[in-house]
């Protein structure tokens, strides 16, 4: 079963792959979620948006390129979520999720590579079949003081 802890190294020594997780909260307070398409690993799974850092990205500019890529949208106050590595059996990654917001002016976003986006309250992420990598990041909202 595939597994979340700290971060560690992946199979055979090799550093985990990063990836950034969008934890985009509109006004509301709603988290924005996106579907996958059913022909990717994990096909029709739930997740935060995002995809993996490129060499010589920063997090925080990963994510913002992921989102224009991804939804066609503009993001600002990023801010980090705790960390953590995740092992998919097929592949080990770095989890970076990251709070942000539609910067003023965005557009609303759209589903370029995904095949549904939802705007969701955070008690209600359990009604969503969520990839595995992004329920620490559910487990690390909850924990948050409100």
């Amino acid at each position: 079963m595939p597994i979340s802890s700290p971060i560690s190294a992946g199979p055979a020594g090799k550093p985990p792959v990063p990836v950034v997780a969008a934890v985009i909260v509109d006004e509301r307070g709603r988290l924005l979620l996106a579907r996958r398409p059913a022909h990717k690993k994990l096909g029709l799974k739930w997740e935060f948006p995002g995809g993996k850092v490129e060499p010589g990205e920063t997090p925080a500019v990963a994510v913002a390129r992921e989102l224009r890529e991804e939804l066609g949208v503009e993001i600002e106050g990023i801010e980090p979520l705790p960390r953590f590595t995740h092992d998919y059996g097929f592949a080990v990654i770095d989890m970076i999720p990251l709070r942000c917001r539609l910067a003023p002016g965005s557009p609303a976003p759209h589903p370029h590579e995904h095949v549904g986006l939802v705007w969701v309250e955070l008690s209600e992420l359990d009604g969503y079949d969520l990839a595995p990598a992004d329920l620490p990041v559910v487990v690390a909202l909850r924990a948050e003081p409100r």
